[in-house]
């Protein structure tokens, strides 16, 4: 019995989440078509504060935007 009402609260939480996270990129979706300009600026923002701790960022072709420097 515990264990079918932990599977089912568990269910119940991942559709919650999955649910939030929907609507949230709609808004963020909808703010970045309202306001392009300052959405750029803060993703350029957070893009530079990633890059200093060594987190690599996707371009829109999927190249890395962190370039390896190491010569061979």
């Amino acid at each position: 019995m515990k264990n079918t009402n932990r599977v089912k609260t568990a269910v119940d939480q991942a559709v919650r989440r999955r649910n939030y996270r929907r609507a949230r990129d709609r808004a963020l979706a909808r703010l970045a078509n309202d306001y392009p300009y300052v959405y750029r600026n803060y993703l350029e923002q957070e893009k530079k504060v990633d890059e200093n701790m060594g987190k690599k960022w996707l371009d829109i072709d999927g190249n890395t935007s962190l370039v390896n420097t190491r010569t061979q």
